[in-house]
């Protein structure tokens, strides 16, 4: 949520500015702005409501000259989607972007309306500029103003401000929101996420909690949260970026289901033998460290959770050892006890969510005996701070709704529960069986996706509805919330998942020919169980749509849809049973005619709590 992009060059830096926030798009937001100043010290700020083309639209009818310039994309937290309460925000000289919330804006916005400072925004943000502004007076640069102003911010922030008096600098500041640099050659950058920058450079150096820095064309000095000089490590980025081309699909969500099979393939390659999975793919020490694991914490936000969920069917049935999953937001606020031996596992696709991130820096003070991220973005904060890694390697994920990120973070969930699980009396033979069957995902995923056509003409039958039920057993149930939850992002239709077995216990009472109820039925050990409870959603009326295995023997009748999946392994069942789950839903929202790819109200990266 949100994007910043700066840049400090000799050439004008308007079109980097733009090209930036375009490809930052993914994060979701609801306007644009950017702000340049030449070397007369002269200030060019246009803000728009809406999508970054009606900003490059701007851009492209009024001269915007200069070399030192900020821009954003905005996701409103305070103050409504509006031009006024937009990006970048001025308090006579100085200009500011923020991403994150201020949470003591309310007593600093009266202080300073108490000195004369007149807010032109409802947002938090403008607290920034004006405090910046108050304490230039006497700090003598714009770096100190920063440091002395940063001291008196609660909440999560990261900041980019200039001076329009010298536009040879910028200063940015980070605490609990990611910055970057990018280093350039006579010009150097600065942003939210690296993607936005890699027309421009390669080279990075990530931020720490607490940063300030000053950058010039030439020079980046770095402070860290006392005031200290400080040096941080520059990174060679080898991030692929193809998100600006959508190839044959009319929308980034469908090229990025169909690039499923290739992103799994990159997941599992150079990670397993003909046997077993390397100990080394989560990083130097997961040997030693997995000895000691009897228990596992593993902490996550939507789409990830569910993975998480999965991930605890497999952990405690093949990998010998307990496990406990919770969303990330509660687990952050609440007093829990660590069992011994515990290794903690935080998800995340973006490696920046907030209420992730805080409950990893919660646990590393509570005792357990090591960290571990599944995670899709090197150089990302969790991947940082965590003792162990696993780079999913989905590559850029553009669409907001999750796909090929939450099945990526399933075989490296799968791959975890086998290199714990060998140390728990998982067999030989057992290992061998479950990485074969990790090797097959690939092709049974491309021959799942055949099921594409079939399943776009029983989405029709979504048209007119508005309120859905998903139902699974097992580790199918996280198949089933996850199904619902994509259903609900793109299609606006209400959507619930239960454990088939909870019909029971009250969502009986919904059933009517009107509440479409969507079945993930592999054939399971819990398969007779399922298709008992399909049958109490029959003879109540119920129009089913059922996603089976081809040898579970279900039946396409008047109350009935089936679409027969191919037969798999179960452990890989969860991510196969995915598949259609997805394709449902694109199909559905495409029916709606809602906005697939940026739907309304969300953000990828979620990076406030």
């Amino acid at each position: 949520m949100c994007g910043i992009v700066g840049a400090v060059a000799q050439r004008d830096v308007v079109d980097i500015l733009v090209e930036g926030l375009r490809r930052l798009e993914y994060r979701g937001y609801d306007s644009a702005g950017v702000a340049v100043v030449n070397a007369a010290g002269e200030l060019t700020r246009l803000r728009r409501l809406g999508k970054v083309k009606e900003l490059a639209d701007a851009v492209a009818l009024t001269p915007t000259p200069g070399g030192t310039g900020i821009a954003h994309t905005r996701w409103a937290t305070h103050g409504e989607p509006s031009e006024r309460n937009a990006h970048p925000h001025v308090s006579s000289n100085i200009i500011v972007v923020h991403n994150g919330i201020i949470e003591n804006h309310n007593p600093l916005r009266d202080a300073l309306k108490a000195k004369g400072y007149i807010f032109t925004s409802d947002t938090d943000t403008e607290v920034i500029a004006h405090l910046v502004e108050e304490e230039l007076k006497s700090a003598g640069s714009l770096l100190a103003a920063v440091q002395k102003s940063v001291k008196q911010l609660h909440g999560a922030y990261g900041t980019v401000l200039l001076d329009k008096t010298d536009s040879s600098r910028v200063v940015v500041a980070r605490s609990g929101s990611p910055l970057v640099i990018g280093l350039g050659i006579g010009e150097n950058f600065i942003a939210s996420d690296q993607l936005a920058l890699l027309p421009v450079t390669r080279r990075f150096i990530f931020l720490e909690e607490g940063d300030v820095a000053e950058i010039t064309r030439h020079s980046v000095s770095i402070f860290d949260k006392d005031g200290n000089a400080i040096e941080r490590e520059v990174h060679e980025s080898t991030v692929s970026y193809d998100a600006g081309d959508k190839g044959q699909y009319r929308h980034f969500m469908l090229k990025e289901i169909y690039e499923q099979p290739h992103a799994i393939n990159n997941t599992l390659e150079g990670r397993l033998n003909d046997d077993s999975v390397l100990d080394e793919t989560f990083g130097n020490g997961a040997a030693e460290l997995f000895k000691q694991v009897k228990h596992v914490q593993i902490v996550a936000c939507g789409t990830s959770y569910h993975s998480g969920m999965v991930a605890r069917y497999w952990l405690e049935s093949l990998g010998g050892i307990s496990c406990n999953v919770e969303i990330a937001s509660e687990f952050r606020y609440r007093k829990s006890f660590v069992q011994p031996n515990s290794l903690l596992v935080s998800i995340s696709q973006s490696g920046e969510t907030a209420d992730t991130l805080a409950a990893l820096r919660l646990a590393k003070e509570a005792g357990y005996v090591g960290s571990l991220t599944i995670c899709n973005v090197a150089g990302s904060s969790l991947v940082r701070e965590s003792d162990l890694a696993f780079m999913t390697r989905a590559g850029a994920e553009i669409g907001v709704a999750s796909t090929k990120a939450f099945t990526t973070q399933l075989v490296g969930l799968a791959m975890l529960t086998l290199a714990i699980g060998k140390y728990n009396g998982l067999s030989a033979a057992a290992q061998k069986d479950m990485v074969a069957a990790l090797k097959s995902l690939p092709a049974k995923l491309e021959e799942t996706l055949q099921l594409a056509g079939d399943i776009e003409n029983l989405a029709e039958e979504f048209a007119d509805k508005q309120h859905s039920l998903f139902l699974g057993r097992g580790d199918q149930y996280p198949i089933a919330m996850e199904g619902a939850l994509k259903l609900k992002e793109i299609s606006y239709i209400h959507a619930e998942a239960y454990a088939a077995g909870e019909l029971k216990h009250g969502p009986l009472a919904l059933i009517d020919a009107e509440m479409p109820i969507i079945v993930v039925a592999p054939n399971n050990e819990l398969l007779e169980k399922l298709q008992s409870n399909v049958e109490e959603v029959r003879a109540r009326g119920g129009i089913l749509y059922v996603f089976a295995d081809i040898d579970a023997h279900f039946k396409s009748d008047a109350t009935q849809r089936v679409v027969n999946v191919p037969h798999v392994h179960p452990l890989i069942a969860p991510i196969i049973y995915t598949i259609p789950l997805q394709l449902l839903s694109y199909y559905v929202a495409i029916i709606k005619g809602t906005d697939v790819d940026q739907p309304r109200n969300l953000a990828k990266s979620v990076t406030v709590e």
